[in-house]
């Protein structure tokens, strides 16, 4: 991987050991020849693997013998740009140690300099334009280095050598404050923006991979101002916390969670909330947890400095858009959402948000309970850094994801690059920048891609596109590529046992899924079980308007006195009701759903919980922060039979029946969701479990939004395990949608081989 310190490594390694001869970058990786005594050479080899930098990672290393050279000394050999490309480019890197302590001594050079860096740190993905990863390839190449600088970086003993961003106050970028209209503010640009932020403003500060909205943790007014500036309604806000005693004021720190949050990567952390946290209600609005990062650029580190325990860190842009990156556009975009910005003139090539990862617990293989890691939204610090994954592509493959929360993926031998979190196609922005990104992969990697894979919704934009490429296409159903990105991340192979579970997926039966058994490899699946199908009330706006499946629900678990009860329970007008009664009394006319994520709207409808998801999957996540706060609860009924056909159905009718009565009754609501979430575990395991007699396979993947939930995640694994099969979730890859482009590049590099394309 290029931009880690690599060279200047085996260059010092080499000198200690008194070896000589070189060591060069060119588009396979790193060429490294030695000659010399020949324990030394030994020892040199066991060590270039056990000293690796920070950073750095071997993906694979070959030894051979060469004739002896003759060569009195070691060298580093300019980059070579011959031949095919399987380099890898590093993802940006939080700032190091030893570069954080140099940024707080008053007696160093670049004390308080907000671009500090090293070849253990820093921007890399976000300013590189092209391989190789050289200074004049990047954003960097604007600076022109001072003799200091340029000394360091020639120098191969020193810790920036060949540090690509290599900066300082003279020769680097600066930060300056303007106004909402781009007007210059004077004053020191630092102690301004916290001066601004202190006084309850909101500012807009550019950072690595784009621009945050920044503003105080604990001030309700600046809160409400940004959420309805920037209509976001309830989302929650990520908090960038001053360090980890700050962290554990806020939310309960596992080891797991505190490894995570200080690995270089610095992702957005979601973590339970301690009952007296400081913060504003309005960071996470009817949440139980928390998202928080620490500082991870010398910028934001600044910007704390014990002036902040924590402040609000929230994406640029307005709501739904791309992340915004450039001076002048940030500007235009955010101008009537920040008081000031905090800008800066280092340039910003591929937008880059920041990652989100959750810890769940879940039971692995032994019976033991761990916490895992697992991604929400894979970004900054996390990409480029290629999956390697056990099939292999026989031409490079070009995967382009599904309609939300996009990802596209390029598959060339058995590396895998899944790109950034892209956004929802649906916005015509966002579609631009998903065609930039692109572009960019193809050049970055320097790939030609020879197949296209996508969904098989003909009406998703990504997949329209596919098919003008003017390539062979190769299309995956949606909960298959699923199960197969889960695969892939697991580096298993061969046939397992997919559950598949999340908000919406075409079907081939031309049904909406959601809700899915599926017995398949990596080529083809078959589907061996589902929820029972109910209406879906008002297609998309089902996804948004609670009260659409849980009327649907009802009225197929209760019949023809369902208004009376939804009107009690979800809250509908008689006017809604009959609405609904007209459209029901249709059903020829209304797509049916499995969807387990419809089922968790409807019951966080009925439960009086949440009438409208104003962001994806948030009434399932209020239904699961009320459910956390019980534990001795019954699940609730459901039933499981084998239609004619073969396939299981999930019937969830008795369930809502239940909580239709419970609800009459009084019932809490926190119970009733404690009890439906160990409902749909059981309903689950059961059909797992099943399918496991009838099949005889023994290992289960587990993929979908819906396992973002970690009752569901915790409880499944437990009965699974219990059960003796073998469960595997994600771990490197986002399970939601942001992961599926990974499994349709899989699905179509197994179809290719196998001349099924």
């Amino acid at each position: 991987m290029q931009g880690v310190g690599f060279r200047p490594f085996v260059y010092r390694l080499a000198d200690e050991l008194r070896l000589a001869g070189s060591v060069c970058n060119d588009m396979q990786g790193a060429s490294v020849q030695v000659e010399g005594a020949g324990e030394d050479v030994d020892i040199f080899i066991r060590r270039l693997q056990e000293d690796l930098p920070s950073l750095a990672r071997i993906s694979s290393l070959c030894v051979q013998s060469l004739p002896i050279a003759g060569e009195n000394a070691f060298v580093i050999v300019d980059s070579s740009t011959d031949g095919a490309q399987d380099v890898e480019i590093s993802p940006d890197a939080a700032i190091c140690p030893e570069c954080l302590k140099e940024l707080t001594d008053l007696a160093d050079r670049r004390f308080g300099y907000p671009f500090i860096n090293c070849t253990d740190c820093g921007p890399r993905y976000s300013i590189i334009r092209s391989v190789p990863y050289d200074r004049p390839n990047t954003t960097m190449s604007a600076f022109r280095m001072c003799p200091v600088c340029q000394g360091e970086y020639d120098d191969p003993s020193d810790r920036r050598f060949h540090a690509q961003p290599n900066a300082c106050p003279t020769c680097g970028p600066k930060v300056w404050m303007v106004d909402s209209r781009g007007g210059p503010l004077d004053g020191d640009a630092i102690e301004l923006c916290r001066s601004m932020l202190a006084d309850g403003k909101i500012v807009a500060v550019k950072g690595l991979g784009g621009f945050h909205l920044a503003c105080r943790a604990d001030d309700d007014y600046a809160l409400a101002r940004l959420r309805r500036s920037k209509a976001r309604q309830a989302k929650p806000f990520a908090l960038m916390v001053a360090s980890l005693a700050v962290t554990e004021s806020l939310v309960e720190l596992s080891d797991v969670a505190a490894d995570a949050m200080t690995d270089p990567a610095k992702p957005i952390v979601l973590l339970p909330a301690r009952p007296d946290a400081w913060v504003s209600r309005l960071v996470a609005p009817h949440m139980r947890t928390l998202g928080v990062m620490l500082p991870y650029t010398p910028l934001h580190y600044l910007l704390l400095n014990g002036k902040f325990d924590a402040l609000v860190m929230t994406s640029g842009n307005p709501s739904r858009e791309p992340l915004s990156c450039e001076n002048q556009e940030a500007i235009t975009r955010l101008g009537d959402i920040a008081d000031a910005f905090l800008l800066h003139d280092r340039d910003i090539h591929r937008r880059v948000d920041d990652s989100v990862v959750t810890v769940l617990s879940r039971t692995n293989s032994d019976g033991a309970t761990v916490d895992v890691l697992m991604p929400i939204r894979r970004a900054r610090g996390y990409v480029p850094a290629p999956i390697r994954v056990t099939d292999h592509a026989d031409e490079p493959i070009l995967a382009l994801g599904g309609e939300l929360k996009s990802t596209i993926c390029i598959l060339t031998g058995h590396s895998a690059v899944l790109s950034e979190h892209l956004g929802d196609l649906d916005n015509p922005q966002t579609y631009r920048h998903f065609l930039a990104t692109i572009e960019q992969f193809k050049r970055i990697l320097r790939v030609s891609p020879a197949l296209a894979a996508c969904d098989m919704h003909a009406d998703y934009v990504a997949t329209r596109h596919a098919r003008q490429l003017g390539i062979p296409v190769v299309a995956v159903q949606h909960h298959h590529a699923h199960v197969v990105s889960c695969i892939a991340d697991n580096g298993i192979t061969g046939e397992v046992i997919g559950i598949a579970c999340d908000g919406v997926g075409y079907g081939t039966d031309g049904g909406v899924w959601g809700c899915e058994v599926l017995r398949c490899d990596e080529t083809d699946f078959t589907r061996v079980g589902h929820l029972r199908y109910f209406p879906l009330l008002g297609g998309d706006a089902a996804a948004r308007q609670t009260w659409r499946p849980a009327a649907a629900l009802l009225a197929d678990a209760i019949g023809p006195g369902w208004p009376e009860a939804v009107g009690a329970l979800a809250g509908m007008s008689d006017e809604a009701c009959r609405l609904a009664q007209v459209r029901l009394a249709q059903p020829g006319k209304i797509t049916r759903t499995s969807s387990l994520g419809r089922l968790f709207d409807a019951v966080a409808c009925m439960l009086n919980l949440c009438d409208y998801n104003s962001y994806e999957g948030q009434a399932a996540m209020i239904l699961e922060a009320h459910a956390g706060q019980v534990a001795d609860v019954q699940p609730l009924e459901y039933t499981v039979t084998t239609g004619d056909d073969g396939e299981v159905e999930l019937d969830v009718r008795p369930m809502i029946r239940q909580i239709a009565d419970a609800v009459c009754h009084g019932e809490s609501a926190a119970r009733l969701a404690r009890a439906f979430h160990l409902s749909v575990v059981g309903m689950l395991a059961d059909a797992a479990i099943g399918t496991a007699k009838r099949t005889g396979l023994s290992r289960v993947v587990l993929s979908g939004g819906c396992f973002v939930n970690g009752l569901l995640v915790s409880g499944l694994t437990e009965l699974l395990g219990d059960a003796g099969l073998e469960t595997f979730t994600h771990r490197g890859v986002p399970t939601g949608d942001g992961g599926i482009a990974l499994g349709q590049a899989l699905t179509a590099a197994a179809r290719h081989r196998k001349g099924l394309v």
